[in-house]
């Protein structure tokens, strides 16, 4: 049989283990919940949900005169309600909020038939690269990969629409898809045309042949920023000049080595 020391050994092993997983699985929590700058979890494709920014719509069917109005989704994820006061509602769907609302007012109202509406405003997502409209992006609710790499405005020198990426961040499964827009634009093949979800980042990136030309231009920079400096004055330019032109989504014919006069 085991001695009473090594009993002690091994309950103190489990011990020290679940005060190390403690803290992870609390963390793991957190980023669950709060994440990489989303409150609340949800998909407006498929339910619409309330969060911070957002405006919650209602009227009370029974009760219009009475019960009814707009309400802003505060920082905390509450709006305030008249009579009832504040009112948890991030994160919640539309028959969410209707039914905790018509449970706030059963105490004023023998009967109600609130009716809830969700306007979006604080839903977004990302596109970076080689677009002509880079950053956040305000989300319609209902859009494909094709729809936001092609309102962004790919550069028609530039843009390697046949690499697309499209990430999906999460703390626990993030997640990488490479999408062939060439094929929807030359096929008609829209086998991979994915709905685009809240918060999801799309990055176009740049042809071999793009990348070279930033290269050498990476490399001529110092070059040219010294004869600007020298021959500007003589050629009438001012010290600032017109930059290098190059931003991402600019294209290659910017103002560095390959665009400009």
């Amino acid at each position: 049989m085991p001695s009473l020391r090594s009993i002690g050994l091994l309950a103190l092993l489990v011990l020290l283990g679940a005060c190390q997983s403690a803290p992870n699985k609390r963390a793991l929590q957190y980023l669950n919940h709060y994440g990489f700058g989303k409150k609340y979890y949800g998909n407006a494709e498929e339910e619409n949900y309330a969060t911070v920014g957002d405006a919650v719509q209602y009227q009370d069917v029974l009760h219009a005169g009475e019960i009814s109005g707009t309400q802003k989704v505060d920082i905390d994820g509450t709006i305030l309600m008249p009579e009832v006061g504040i009112v948890h509602v991030a994160g919640f769907t539309r028959s969410d909020i209707e039914s905790v609302l018509q449970e706030r007012y059963s105490v004023y109202y023998e009967n109600t038939d609130i009716v809830v509406q969700i306007k979006t405003k604080g839903k977004k997502y990302f596109i970076f690269g080689e677009v002509g409209k880079e950053g956040e992006v305000k989300h319609p609710g209902d859009l494909t990969i094709f729809e936001a790499v092609m309102s962004a405005g790919p550069s028609e020198n530039s843009a390697n629409l046949g690499r697309v990426r499209l990430m999906r961040p999460d703390p626990i499964d993030p997640a990488v898809w490479t999408i062939n827009i060439n094929d929807m634009l030359d096929r008609a093949d829209m086998t991979f045309n994915m709905q685009v979800q809240e918060y999801d980042i799309i990055f176009v990136p740049a042809t071999m042949l793009a990348e070279f030309a930033y290269f050498i231009d990476d490399l001529l920079f110092p070059v040219q920023q010294l004869l600007r400096g020298a021959l500007g004055p003589l050629l009438g330019f001012g010290r600032g000049g017109r930059g290098r032109g190059r931003g991402r989504g600019a294209g290659v014919g910017g103002g560095g080595l390959f665009g400009g006069n």
